[in-house]
C-alpha cells in the first residue's frame, strides 16, 4: 500500500525538532524499523529502504521550519540556507541581468551547478541551460524541501555538481485550509501579501484515492531607492582614517545634456573631439542631481532607480493519486504558475546624438564654448542627454510555468518501481512598460530643438513634453520558451541478504528532449527603440539520455558502502536558424556542435563507530554540458557596461584608439557563444560525522571539496577593460545609430576558463531542553569556506579568488555564513528567533584615476580607497498562537534590529543600486507581518 503520510513522518523523525539540519540517525528512527514499515526514499539515493540515515549530507526543511523562517517565497527561503551563495536575487533584475529570476546556488558555484527538482523530477529551466527560476515555485504548495549538499551527478546526471534542491509538494490532504499573510516594513513602501487555499478530497489510506487542489497568490510592492536613506543617492559622503571622502556614481548621459564637438587639426586630417557641459559653463557648476567628472557632468541616476521591483504571482497545483490495488497506484501532478515582475531602471540614456551646427541649440549652447583654436574646423556637434521626462525604463517580465507529471508506481515482488512522463514548460515574455521611445520620433524631438536638452527638465515646453510622450513604445519585446519532455523509469529492491543486512540495488533510465525558442517582436527585429537591446531569434534543441545503477552493501553490521555509476549522452545542439555576421536569424538549419558523453561515479560509506556516532564519506565525479546558448549564440547586443571607463587604448597605436572618447563612457556590449566549448568536469569528496546520543542533542560536521575543470563562463567587464592586451580579441566597435560614428564595445564571450577549487566545512548543532513550562530547541548551522579560487580566463596558473573579497567576477564568496535558531514551545504558543549572519569582506577597490572616490569634496581629486565591509547580521522573530484546533495566528518581525545594509563602493555586480549590495543584505528594514491559518475540519 502507499501511505504517503508515513514518508513525511519518517523524515520528520530524522530531522532534529524540525529545524534545518543534516539527516541524522537516532533512537527515534531505529524504533520505527519494524517489519511493517515500508521503504522510503530520500534525496541523494534512488533506493527505497526502511532507514533514512545515509552516507550523504542532506538538509531538510519541513513545513514547520518553513513557517518559522518568516520568509514568504521559495526563493527567499532557499537563499537563506547557509550553504547557498552566488545566486540571482530580485535586486539583480534592476539593470543587472537578472531578467526577473531568482535562483539557487550551492557553494558559490552558480545556479547552473545546483539541480532543482520538484518531487524528484526536473522542471523546465529558464532559458537554454539548466537554471531554474524559483519565482515559478509557490511556497504555499510545498510540504518540505530536501537539500543535498554533495555532488550527485552519478544519480541525477549533468548539472548536479554542487548538489540538489528537491521541493516536495503537499499530498494526501483532507478538508479545506485557508492561509493569509500581510508584510509591512516600518518605513514606507515595500509591502507584500500572500494568500492560499488548499483543499483535499479522499483519504488515500482509507479510500484508495486522494485529490488535492491548491491556489495561491503573492504580491510584492515596489521599493524605490528614494524610499531608503542608504540608497537614495549616488553621491555618498563617508569618513575613513579621519579623512572626508565622497563616493560618486553617475552617468555621462546627463540632464542638462553634455556636449561634444568634433574638429580637425591644423593638418586637416587628424580628427579629435572635445566635451563639456553647457549648463556648467553658463552657471559655474553642474545642475542639481549632477556632479563634475572629467570636464563634463554626470547624472546621479540613483535617484531614479528602484531597490526591488514589484511582482505578482498566481499559482495552481493539482495532485491526484489512485490506488489500482494494494501494490500499485497511478499519480498525476500539475503545477502552474503565472509570475509577473516589473523592473525599473534610470530614464533612457541617449548616448551622443547629432545637432545641426547652425541650429539654435548649437549656436546658443555649444558654439560659444568652442576653443578659439578649433573655430572654423568643427565638423559636427553632438549632445548626450538623459530622457528624464519619459520616466524610468520599465520592463515587465511575465513567466508562465507549467509542470505536468503522470505515471505509475508500485511494488512488484519486493521491487519498488516507478515510471513517469514529464512535460514542463517555461514561457517568458519581456514587455516594454515605459521609458523606451521609438528612435526616429525621439530624435526628431530632441534634434530639432523642440526639446531643449541643454536646460533643466522643468524648462521643457509643453509641446516638447508631448512630443516625448508621443514617441513612447509599449508592448512586447521578446519571448523565450523552453519545453522539456521526458520519460524516466526507476526500480530498487533488496537483492541479497548478508549477515549485516540486505544488499539493495537501484537502477534507472531517462530520456529528455529540451527545446528552446526565442522570438522577437517587430520593433525588436527592426531596432526601432532607443536604448533597448535588440535580440536574435533562436530555435535550439537537443536530446539527453542516461542510465544509472546504484548499490548499497552492508559490509559489516556497522559499515555500509554505497556505489553508483551513470552514463550520460548530451546530444548535439541543432539550430533551426542560421545567422549572418550581425547575429540576425534567417531560414535554414545546422548542427551547432557534436554530442558529449561521460561516465560518472559516486562511492560513499557510512560507518557507525558507536550507537551514537556515525562517520560518513564520499567521493565522486561530475559532468556538465554547456548550455545551448553558450554553444550556439551568435554575437548579439547586450546593453552597456555597468560602469563608465576611460578608453584603455588612449595614447596607443592600436586602431581602436581612434574610436575612443576623451571622457569616461559606458561601453556598448555584446554577448556571444562558442561552439568549441568543452564539457565541464568535477572531482569531489566529503568527509564528516554525526553525533546524536539522544533526542536532545545532535552535532554534524562535514568537510567538502569540489574541483572543476573546463569551467564555462565569460570574462567580466572589469577583467576585459583592465587588461586590454590579454583580452584584445574581446574588444570591438559598434556604430552609434544617431551619429553614424563607431564607438568602442566589448564582447562577453563564453570560454572555458580552466580550473576552480572550492573547499569548506558545514556544521549543524541542535540542542533540545525540556523546561518546566515548555521545550526550547536551539540550532546553530553554518558554512565556513576554506578555499574558493579559479584560474583567470586565458591563463592556466594565474589564480584569483572572490573569497572574503569583492572579486574580479563581481561576486563575493563569504568566508562564514551561519544561522542561529531558537524555538520555544509552551502550551498553544511557539516563539522563534533566528539570527542570520554573514562575515565581512574586502570591498571593490577604487582608484584615483577613475575619480569614483574623491577627497574632501564632490569636486575633489580622485583617491585610492578600499573599504572593509563589516559583517552583517539580522534577527527575525516570530510568535505563533494556536487559538483553537482550526485557527492559528502568527505575528512576526523580520530584521528586528532594523539593520541597514553597510556601505559598499562597488561599481559592478548586482543591479544599478548604489552604495550597498542588494544581493547580500536586507533592504526592507524592520518589517512586521501577520498571518492567519484556518482549517475547516
Amino acid at each position: 500500500m502507499f501511505v504517503s503520510s508515513k514518508l513525511s513522518k519518517a523524515v520528520s523523525l530524522a530531522v532534529a525538532f524540525g529545524a534545518v539540519s543534516a539527516v541524522t540517525f537516532s533512537g527515534a528512527v531505529h524504533a520505527q524499523e519494524t517489519d511493517n514499515v515500508e521503504r522510503i526514499q530520500v534525496t541523494g539515493s534512488s533506493i527505497k529502504r526502511t532507514d533514512i540515515e545515509g552516507a550523504l549530507p542532506v538538509q531538510v526543511l519541513d513545513r514547520a521550519a518553513i513557517d518559522r523562517s518568516g520568509l514568504a517565497t521559495a526563493g527567499d527561503l532557499i537563499q537563506s540556507i547557509p550553504s547557498m551563495q552566488g545566486f540571482t536575487t530580485d535586486g539583480d533584475s534592476v539593470g543587472g541581468g537578472g531578467g526577473g529570476m531568482k535562483t539557487a546556488s550551492l557553494r558559490g558555484l552558480g545556479s547552473d551547478y545546483t539541480l532543482v527538482l520538484i518531487n524528484g523530477r526536473r522542471m523546465a529551466p529558464r532559458g537554454s541551460g539548466s537554471t531554474i527560476d524559483l519565482n515559478s515555485i509557490p511556497l504555499a504548495a510545498i510540504e518540505r524541501v530536501e537539500v543535498l549538499t554533495d555532488g550527485a551527478s552519478a544519480l541525477y546526471g549533468s548539472d548536479a555538481i554542487a548538489g540538489v534542491v528537491n521541493f516536495i509538494t503537499k499530498d494526501d490532504a483532507q478538508g479545506l485550509n485557508l492561509s493569509a499573510r500581510y508584510n509591512k516594513p516600518e518605513e514606507k513602501n515595500g509591502t507584500s501579501d500572500n494568500f492560499s487555499i488548499t483543499g483535499g478530497l479522499g483519504d488515500f489510506d482509507a479510500d484508495g484515492y486522494n485529490v488535492l487542489l491548491s491556489y495561491s497568490r503573492d504580491s510584492q510592492e515596489q521599493l524605490k531607492a528614494t524610499d531608503r536613506e542608504f540608497a537614495k543617492t549616488g553621491i555618498i559622503p563617508f569618513t575613513l582614517n579621519n579623512k572626508q571622502y565622497y563616493y560618486v556614481a553617475g552617468s555621462p548621459n546627463a540632464i542638462p545634456a553634455n556636449a561634444r564637438y568634433v574638429y580637425t587639426d591644423a593638418d586637416g586630417k587628424s580628427v579629435n573631439s572635445a566635451v563639456f557641459n553647457p549648463y556648467a559653463k553658463q552657471n559655474g557648476n553642474c545642475a542639481a542631481d549632477n556632479f563634475e567628472a572629467s570636464g563634463l557632468c554626470q547624472f546621479d541616476y540613483t535617484t531614479t532607480v528602484e531597490i526591488l521591483p514589484e511582482s505578482e504571482r498566481d499559482s495552481l497545483m493539482l495532485g491526484a493519486d489512485l490506488a489500482l490495488n494494494d501494490d500499485t497506484k497511478l499519480f498525476a501532478d500539475l503545477m502552474y504558475s503565472d509570475f509577473s515582475q516589473t523592473t525599473r531602471i534610470a530614464p533612457n540614456a541617449t548616448g551622443f546624438f547629432p545637432l545641426a551646427a547652425d541650429s539654435a541649440l548649437a549656436q546658443q549652447y555649444v558654439m560659444p564654448y568652442v576653443d578659439p583654436a578649433h573655430v572654423g574646423s568643427v565638423t559636427s556637434v553632438q549632445a548626450q542627454w538623459r530622457a528624464l521626462p519619459l520616466g524610468g525604463r520599465a520592463t515587465e517580465w511575465n513567466t508562465k510555468s507549467t509542470h505536468i507529471v503522470t505515471g505509475v508506481e508500485g511494488v512488484f515482488s519486493a521491487v519498488d518501481y516507478s515510471a513517469a512522463f514529464t512535460y514542463s514548460k517555461n514561457d517568458t515574455d519581456e514587455n516594454i512598460a515605459g521609458g523606451y521611445p521609438v528612435f526616429d520620433k525621439f530624435m526628431d524631438a530632441v534634434s530639432s530643438g523642440l526639446v531643449n536638452v541643454f536646460d533643466t527638465p522643468d524648462k521643457i515646453s509643453a509641446e516638447g513634453l508631448q512630443a516625448l510622450q508621443d514617441s513612447q513604445y509599449y508592448g512586447n519585446w521578446s519571448n523565450d520558451t523552453t519545453e522539456v519532455k521526458g520519460v524516466d523509469v526507476k526500480a530498487s529492491a533488496p537483492v541479497y541478504e548478508l549477515p549485516a543486512g540486505d544488499v539493495y540495488i537501484g537502477t534507472g533510465v531517462e530520456f529528455r528532449n529540451t527545446h528552446y525558442v526565442s522570438s522577437l517582436s517587430d520593433a525588436n527585429k527592426q531596432d526601432l527603440l532607443l536604448g533597448a537591446n535588440i535580440g536574435s531569434e533562436y530555435d535550439l534543441s537537443r536530446d539527453n539520455y542516461g542510465g544509472f545503477v546504484e548499490v548499497i552493501v552492508p559490509a559489516l553490521e556497522n559499515l555500509e558502502l554505497t556505489g553508483a555509476v551513470r552514463y550520460d549522452n548530451i546530444g548535439e545542439v541543432t539550430s533551426d536558424f542560421v545567422y549572418n555576421e550581425d547575429g540576425i536569424a534567417g531560414p535554414g538549419s545546422y548542427k551547432v556542435n557534436d554530442s558529449m558523453n561521460d561516465t560518472t561515479y559516486k562511492l560513499a560509506l557510512r560507518y557507525n563507530l558507536t550507537d551514537d556516532l556515525l562517520v560518513r564519506a564520499s567521493t565522486g565525479t561530475g559532468f556538465k554540458a554547456p548550455s545551448m546558448l553558450d554553444l550556439g549564440q551568435p554575437k548579439v547586443e547586450f546593453g552597456v557596461t555597468s560602469s563608465p571607463y576611460s578608453c584603455p587604448f588612449a595614447g596607443t597605436s592600436d586602431p581602436l584608439a581612434a574610436v575612443c572618447s576623451p571622457s569616461p563612457q559606458q561601453f556598448e556590449a555584446f554577448s556571444q557563444g562558442n561552439p568549441n566549448l568543452k564539457p565541464e568536469e568535477s572531482e569531489q569528496y566529503t568527509l564528516g560525522f554525526v553525533y546524536a546520543p539522544d533526542n536532545n542533542f545532535s552535532f554534524s560536521m562535514d568537510y567538502w571539496n569540489i574541483e572543476l575543470t573546463n569551467l564555462v563562463t565569460s570574462v567580466t567587464e572589469s577583467q576585459i577593460v583592465n587588461n586590454p592586451v590579454r583580452y584584445r580579441d574581446l574588444f570591438t566597435t559598434k556604430t552609434n545609430k544617431a551619429t553614424g560614428q563607431e564607438e568602442l564595445a566589448i564582447i562577453f564571450a563564453s570560454v572555458n576558463v580552466g580550473q576552480s577549487i572550492n573547499k569548506g566545512i558545514d556544521w549543524d548543532l541542535t540542542v533540545g531542553n525540556d523546561l518546566s513550562f515548555g521545550r526550547l530547541t536551539t540550532t546553530l548551522a553554518g558554512t565556513y569556506v576554506l578555499e574558493s579560487k579559479y584560474t583567470r580566463p586565458g591563463t592556466t596558473d594565474d589564480w584569483i579568488s572572490s573569497l572574503g573579497r569583492f572579486g574580479d567576477d563581481n561576486e563575493v564568496v563569504f568566508r562564514t555564513l551561519a544561522k542561529f535558531s531558537n524555538t520555544l514551545s509552551h502550551g498553544d504558543f511557539t516563539h522563534s528567533a533566528i539570527l542570520n549572519y554573514r562575515s565581512g569582506y574586502e570591498d571593490q577597490a577604487q582608484y584615483a584615476a577613475s575619480r569614483t572616490v574623491r577627497l574632501g569634496s564632490v569636486t575633489g581629486v580622485g583617491a585610492d580607497v578600499q573599504l572593509s565591509v563589516p559583517s552583517y547580521a539580522t534577527i527575525n522573530y516570530q510568535t505563533k498562537y494556536q487559538a483553537m484546533d482550526a485557527l492559528g495566528v502568527t505575528f512576526g518581525i523580520n530584521n528586528l534590529a532594523d539593520r541597514a545594509p553597510p556601505l559598499s563602493l562597488r561599481t559592478g555586480g548586482a543591479g544599478h543600486q548604489v552604495g550597498f549590495d542588494p544581493r547580500y543584505t536586507d533592504v526592507y528594514g524592520r518589517t512586521f507581518y501577520l498571518g492567519l491559518d484556518y482549517k475547516f475540519m
